[in-house]
């Protein structure tokens, strides 16, 4: 536990005795659904992985006790590294791609374009 001068760690790993190191839960502070549910996702695709799931404890706490049990004797920290690191990738090229498509419409443009998306694409209207 940490005391009022110390920081609390980002990452906790909590382990039952005697449990083999493929399957571990992670406490994240500081964290919601937005990391939790994209990072599941990401570490679902793992075909060594075969369960990966989260809960928040409470709405109040900012934290997620995040559950990875891999198949064949894996470490469960694997996929949870290669997790954050695809999930960093897919997040790093939206922001590429936003970034230079974002300078086809000039910033002046954009409070007054609406674009409205659907599933037969994307519908311009400007607001008055």
């Amino acid at each position: 536990m940490a005391g009022e001068g110390e920081k609390k760690p980002v990452l906790e790993m909590v382990q039952a005795d005697g449990a083999d190191d493929g399957c571990v839960t992670f406490v994240m502070h500081n964290e919601d659904h937005t990391l939790g549910n994209s990072l599941r996702y990401m570490i679902m695709k793992n075909p060594e992985v075969e369960f990966c799931g989260y809960t928040i404890t409470h709405p109040s706490e900012s934290k997620i006790n995040f559950r990875i049990q891999t198949r064949g004797g894996i470490p469960a920290v694997e996929p949870l590294r290669n997790g954050l690191n695809d999930l960093h990738d897919v997040c790093q090229h939206v922001l590429n791609t936003f970034q230079g498509r974002s300078s086809v419409i000039p910033l002046s443009q954009l409070s007054t374009t609406l674009l409205l998306w659907s599933p037969w694409g994307f519908w311009g209207n400007t607001a008055e």
